[in-house]
């Protein structure tokens, strides 16, 4: 690098240290009309001067914002290669601010700033310049545009536009999984060095959470989190400008992660047996009682569905599936009888009805209880040996004479003796009577099939223990006839004869 280029390099850097140390030079500068073009202005000798017109070049000042100085912040200087110090020009400034903001010193051409400058109110401000004689307040050179730039300070943190996020991601998610991503705006000039380039960190929430540094985006550090472990996350994120370097502002949010449910754990039965018991007189429909598998995942997740998968009560008993409280309900099939099966052993299985395949490494998503079912005795009614009775007798037996028996027997495994009784309300006129410990029926008044040939009977069998517990059978008994009447004429006849009639006169 020759010495020249050294030199050029040191001045730059100087200037970019003191960018509000500028002077703004009006420069004479060709007129690019025709030479002739001019006013035309008589001499000593008579002759026309010609006049050029000037004009003059100018840099772009620079100032820094949020000055804090105590006197005005020094902007710049005009000056025009007219001005012979003898202060008989007078400078001009007009445009954004002029007069108030920005002040110029009209002898020197000196501009200042009166106050403090915000670069995120506005960036730049456009003003124009002017110098122009005293004496004729004629201008000496064009008026010139220029820009005073307002150089940019670190003096904004970043902010994000919510304080709070709420953000989900499902459970058992790979390690990289994308939660949700934050960003935060700064308010300096992205332009200008680095008071605007931001960098993300994570301040809370590790090891489970990180966060890309350039683009904000959050997550998942760890594999196999579980929701049945943990379910809420808080994050909180920073994020600092000037790309994370010392010095550089910083501004915070809050991330609250929720691990959402996937199907990773299978239904389980708290029992490997279950115990359940019913009266024998259950009607079919009873429910007996529930099982229910726990499943430590919601929603549908957590959804099963029971059946009897085998045992010896396969028949006598069903199952049901409950679906707003997920148990399996146990009903009664067909009629029960404690003396005939006093247990019943049933194998129930349930299952998960949505399977994710991404998990079928941590089933199977079903399992398996048994259930014990014991019949319980009730005080059952007398049970005749008959649905109904019939007896034949003839009508002229004697008095006392047994027509037939009824049987019937206390089906409970106490067997409490029966007490039999006839229902009188069947048997007005007390024609027949029943031996209250065998059940045999005997008349009490003689039969007469003319009179009547079927007597309608009913009989009540009740436990000497219980009396409230009766059966009752119908008996019907045919009276049978005998060879007990002698014929009758209809009608009384009465006829004459002669005394003279003949052998065999009708």
């Amino acid at each position: 690098m020759t010495i020249q280029q050294v030199l050029l390099l040191l001045l730059l850097w100087m200037w970019l240290q003191h960018p509000c140390h500028t002077e703004m030079l009006f420069r004479r500068t060709p007129d690019l009309r025709p030479k002739n073009f001019g006013g035309r202005m008589p001499g000593n000798d008579g002759k026309t001067i010609h006049r050029q017109k000037r004009g003059w070049m100018w840099n772009q000042f620079f100032l820094l914002e949020e000055y804090t100085g105590s006197d005005y912040q020094y902007v710049g200087k005009l000056h025009s290669d007219q001005d012979k110090g003898d202060g008989s020009l007078k400078y001009i400034l007009s445009g954004d601010g002029a007069g108030t903001l920005f002040i110029i010193d009209e002898k020197t051409g000196d501009i200042h700033a009166t106050r403090r400058i915000d670069r995120e109110e506005k960036a730049f401000y456009t003003l124009r310049a002017q110098a122009i004689n005293r004496r004729t307040l004629r201008p000496v050179e064009p008026e010139s545009e220029f820009v005073i730039k307002i150089h940019d300070i670190n003096d904004n943190e970043p902010t994000f536009p919510e304080e709070i996020y709420t953000a989900s991601v499902p459970e058992m998610s790979v390690v990289g999984t994308s939660v949700v991503q934050v960003t935060a705006t700064d308010a300096d000039d992205p332009s200008y060095g680095n008071s605007a380039r931001v960098i993300y960190s994570i301040l809370q929430g590790q090891p489970y959470f990180s966060v890309e540094p350039e683009t904000g985006i959050i997550r998942t550090a760890l594999p196999n989190m579980n929701r049945e472990n943990r379910e809420q996350y808080q994050v909180v994120i920073q994020a600092k400008d000037m790309g994370g370097q010392m010095g550089g502002l910083s501004g915070t949010t809050t991330v609250n992660i929720t691990l959402t449910d996937v199907n990773d754990n299978p239904p389980r039965f708290p029992q490997s047996t279950i115990h359940l018991r019913i009266p024998e007189s259950s009607p079919v429909g009873t429910a007996i009682g529930s099982v229910k598998a726990t499943d430590a995942d919601t929603g549908k997740n957590a959804e099963v569905e029971y059946r009897i998968i085998d045992g010896d009560g396969t028949d006598m008993f069903d199952i049901m599936t409950q679906k707003d409280t997920q148990e399996g309900i146990i009903t009664v099939r067909k009629p029960l009888d404690y003396e005939t099966r006093r247990l019943y052993t049933l194998k129930v299985e349930a299952e998960n009805t949505h399977v994710d395949p991404r998990f079928y490494y941590l089933g199977p998503f079903k399992d398996t209880t048994i259930v014990k079912i014991s019949v319980e005795d009730v005080d059952e009614p007398p049970i005749f040996s008959r649905s109904s009775y019939l007896f034949e007798v003839h009508e002229d037996i004697e008095l006392g004479t047994i027509i037939g028996t009824v049987m019937a027997r206390d089906p409970d495994s106490a067997s409490s003796p029966i007490r039999f009784s006839l229902d009188r309300h069947t048997d007005l006129d007390r024609i027949f009577n029943i031996h209250s410990g065998n059940g045999s029926i005997y008349t009490s008044k003689p039969l007469d099939r003319e009179i009547s040939q079927w007597h309608n009977l009913s009989v009540i069998a009740a436990e000497i223990s219980n009396p409230k517990d009766t059966a009752r059978v119908p008996v019907y008994v045919r009276i049978l006839d005998v060879n007990d009447n002698a014929p009758q004429f209809a009608v009384f006849y009465d006829t004459f004869v002669c005394e003279n009639a003949r052998a065999g006169q009708v």
